[in-house]
């Protein structure tokens, strides 16, 4: 479809446009929302600063496209295909991006507030200095990705797949974690106040320096994880394993560690509770 085309068919009032492809266009500042252009094919499109509020893509395919600065509120994305896609400052809050699979995707700054990624594979995306507060992550794949700085503030990340993933300086709290998969996954200096993080898998991560101030991390597997100079104050790591975790100058006032496994765990310069 011709872009002149596209736009006289909107200007006429039409707003279902299912399976059109457009490839190689420039669609910058275009304003097609309240549109349903579900299952069709975008390649190497141009919408930057686009306005696609509540935009129905369902099972869309995103081949290099630029979406920089655009405004998808409230969009339906569900089960739709990203692949070397940019999402940089784009707004989601409210997006659906449920089941929907990417690669090579960047979502710096992106706003997604109340997004819903609900088994998403979002493996390997940047996500740096993203806003997920009050997202739904549950069961979504994040292994490798790039979450430095990002606020997941009360964010719902049941069961959520982290392996090796960087989350360095974020913000988490109140955020749910339980059942979550986490292994070697980078916590440094992040912000897990009042986390939930039940019977998740925490071997290996890096958690040096991070404040889990009043967190809930019970039955939760930390076998050999870096917690040196974490702060620790009333958070509660009852029948959790803590064998050979590095507590190194951690600060424990008033942690609970009831049937806590410590085996070979070094606190040396730790200070310990009821101490």
């Amino acid at each position: 479809m011709e872009v002149n085309e596209l736009l006289k068919r909107y200007t006429e009032g039409e707003r279902l446009f299912r399976s059109v492809s457009l490839v190689g266009v420039d669609l910058s500042g275009i304003d097609l929302s309240e549109s349903i252009i579900a299952r069709a094919s975008l390649e190497n499109t141009s919408l930057v600063g686009a306005n696609l509020t509540g935009v129905n893509f369902r099972e869309t395919k995103f081949m290099g496209v630029d979406l920089t600065d655009a405004n998808l509120s409230d969009a339906n994305l569900i089960g739709s295909y990203l692949s070397d896609t940019k999402f940089n400052r784009v707004n989601l809050t409210g997006a659906s991006l449920r089941g929907s699979s990417s690669k090579n995707v960047t979502l710096t700054q992106a706003n997604l507030t109340e997004a819903n990624l609900t088994e998403a594979n979002f493996s390997q995306a940047n996500f740096v200095g993203a806003n997920l507060t009050h997202a739904t992550l549950v069961r979504t794949n994040l292994m490798k990705a790039n979450l430095t700085g990002a606020i997941l503030e009360s964010a719902n990340l049941t069961n959520v797949i982290m392996r090796e993933t960087t989350l360095e300086g974020a913000n988490l709290t109140n955020a749910t974690l339980s059942g979550g998969m986490m292994i070697g996954a980078n916590f440094h200096e992040a912000d897990l106040t009042r986390v939930t993080m039940i019977g998740a898998d925490l071997s290996e991560a890096n958690l040096s320096e991070a404040n889990l101030r009043g967190a809930n991390v019970t039955w939760t597997t930390l076998r050999g994880a870096n917690m040196s100079r974490a702060r620790l104050y009333r958070t509660k790591l009852s029948w959790s394993n803590l064998s050979g975790v590095n507590l190194i100058e951690a600060i424990m006032i008033d942690t609970k560690l009831d049937r806590a496994n410590l085996r070979d765990a070094d606190m040396r310069g730790a200070i310990l509770p009821n101490k």
